[in-house]
């Protein structure tokens, strides 16, 4: 048919595209493909294959750094990509082609068949290992991974001096990091704080401790041959920020490249070895480690996760020792994520697995968050326990040694601590505080969360404390000392502690150790003046004749001193004082 359109002719048959059924127009006949030459030696083939191979596989290794151990999962991928790699080099240096993923397979059962029956080996044991580290089949073993003891609170936690309580969370310790490093003009063009602020006890004082890094990769070029010259510590009692200089550079981080890598510097020196993630601290003498602690496996063989020992690694000249006993200054060996999994098998297997699915008779978890307080030489964790049901009640609460991990459980039914920090914002929602996650202290025998209460600036402007079993009883002060006198009064007006436990009227307690002891005669009475870590600009004048104690007190004792409640000189007078 022909379509005339003036004087143009259409004719719709001369396109085929309008025609149905109509077949398209064959393909032009490509390029054949271009066959491979292969090696024609065999010796040749294999040795490329296993140059090419070890090559790669070298590069791998320096990159990721895989453990070379069977219980490892990052072995057994590292062994499966090498095998792999040979298996593609002999398909190249063989000059193989095929059309379909079927003749690939054939080649390799063919030619390789070393490497293609010990990928099989391979899965087979990754498989097996998986089957004997599974939970279902070993809920008992889980459950056994963390000992743990039931205490009595009021006589084994002891009421904790001023200068042991942190006052700071990490946020807000971050943030002074941050501005005092803003402050040092020399240093803050080049060099950034790090993230991980670690609390530790030093000399006596809660801390966190953090290395500085590098700016960028210029910046680590610029200043490698002297490498970190600081590393910040803050004191979270007292908020001093301190940044300690150091004659000789850290060398030895997580900031640094290749050999000085603290990643690779431990896997070239310990091949074999899984490790968690390194901790900063510093030893009492100021100088900074880093804490790797190692990691095993107990269960089958992928399950069971824990710590036996550590590897230290001095950071400015990077000498490293393996502990299976770390030494007494070392305060973070287990990592609280890691206590906090194991408790939760604690809890949940206690009647094996199925109940834990189905009927959860007697299944406990812990709760959302933990928190960190100094007791004696050592930090403990601190998390609450609940029941798996979720309500908002907790039924008891861990504190866990981070060097030990020995573990004390304190059956207390009470708020959990979110409800407890809600009712601390209750008190001051006015002011539009926000309060940090509670520490768990002892005041009067009675567990007491603790906790700072922050601007929207993130300065800690008050402090809180809320009773574990009423947390309807809610305290605050602008110190510490005024909010734990309020707290005290609202205890003895609820009947919880006795009026004895109260300071006398008009006079208060202040708890601490020394810093500094100094003694005078004035008008033939011996007096001695006291200040405690926690405020050394503070100093007690006391009796020597009203309190011979005082004759043999030394700096680092701690005490109790009763303070006149109107007293505001420099030095307070007609102090009492008696050990703490």
């Amino acid at each position: 048919m022909l379509f005339r359109f003036g004087s143009f002719n259409f004719d719709p048959n001369a396109f085929s595209g309008f025609q149905p059924g109509a077949a398209p127009p064959p393909r032009k006949p490509g390029k054949p493909k271009k066959a491979r030459k292969p090696i024609r030696s065999p010796f040749a083939r294999v040795l490329i294959n296993l140059l090419v191979t070890l090559v790669v596989g070298g590069v791998y290794f320096y990159v990721v750094l895989p453990p070379l151990n069977p219980q490892a999962p990052e072995f057994y991928s590292f062994l499966a990509l090498l095998l792999i790699l040979y298996c593609i080099s002999a398909l190249i240096t063989s000059g193989f082609q095929a059309q379909t993923g079927k003749d690939y397979f054939a080649f390799v059962r063919r030619s390789c068949k070393i490497p293609f029956f010990l990928i099989l080996a391979i899965l087979a044991v990754c498989l097996v290992g998986g089957i004997l580290s599974w939970q279902v089949l070993r809920a008992a073993s889980y459950q056994r991974l963390l000992p743990v003891e039931d205490g009595d609170f009021a006589s084994e936690v002891a009421e904790v001096s001023y200068d042991q309580i942190p006052m700071l969370d990490e946020a807000s310790a971050m943030r002074l990091g941050d501005r005092k490093l803003g402050e040092l003009a020399d240093m803050v063009s080049q060099f950034e704080v790090a993230d991980n602020y670690t609390q530790i006890n030093y000399q006596g004082r809660p801390v966190r401790v953090t290395p500085l890094v590098y700016g960028d990769i210029i910046k680590w070029f610029n200043n490698r041959s002297a490498g970190l010259p600081a590393y910040i510590v803050i004191d979270m009692v007292t908020q001093n920020v301190d940044v300690v200089r150091l004659d000789e550079g850290m060398k030895y981080t997580t900031a640094e490249h290749f050999s000085r890598n603290l990643y690779r510097h431990l896997r070239f020196h310990y091949p074999t070895t899984m490790f968690a993630e390194p901790v900063f601290e510093i030893n009492e003498e100021g100088v900074p480690y880093w804490i790797c602690p190692k990691i095993v496996k107990t269960i089958g063989l992928f399950g069971g996760t824990d710590i036996r020992g550590a590897v230290l690694v001095n950071a400015i000249t990077g000498e490293s020792s393996y502990y299976e006993e770390v030494p007494a200054w070392v305060d973070r060996l287990y990592d609280a994520d890691l206590i906090v999994q194991q408790y939760d098998y604690y809890g949940m297997y206690q009647n094996g697995w199925l109940n834990s699915i189905f009927g959860q008779r007697d299944v406990t978890v812990t709760t959302e968050g933990y928190n960190y307080i100094v007791i004696g030489d050592d930090v403990y964790m601190y998390t609450g326990v609940t029941s798996v049901g979720g309500d908002q009640s907790n039924v008891g609460f861990l504190l866990v040694n981070q060097r030990t991990k020995e573990t004390k459980y304190y059956p207390c039914a009470g708020a959990k601590e979110y409800s407890a920090m809600s009712s601390a914002q209750g008190q001051v929602q006015h002011l539009n505080y926000t309060a940090t996650f509670p520490l768990l202290l002892n005041i009067g025998g009675e567990p007491t969360y603790f906790m700072s209460l922050k601007d929207a600036a993130g300065l800690v402007k008050m402090y809180a404390m809320v009773n574990v079993q009423q947390y309807q009883i809610v305290a605050t002060g602008a110190t510490v000392l005024e909010c734990e006198e309020a707290y005290r009064q609202m205890l003895a007006t609820n009947h919880l502690i006795d009026d004895s436990q109260l300071p006398a009227a008009g006079t208060q307690e202040v708890r601490g150790a020394i810093a500094d002891i100094r003694a005078a005669v004035l008008e033939g009475n011996s007096y001695y003046y006291l200040s405690l870590r926690a405020d050394p600009e503070q100093y007690y004048a006391v009796n020597a004749a009203e309190y011979p104690l005082a004759v043999i007190l030394d700096a680092g004792d701690r005490v109790v001193i009763t303070v006149p409640a109107q007293e505001e000189a420099e030095i307070l007078t007609g102090c009492g004082v008696k050990r703490s």
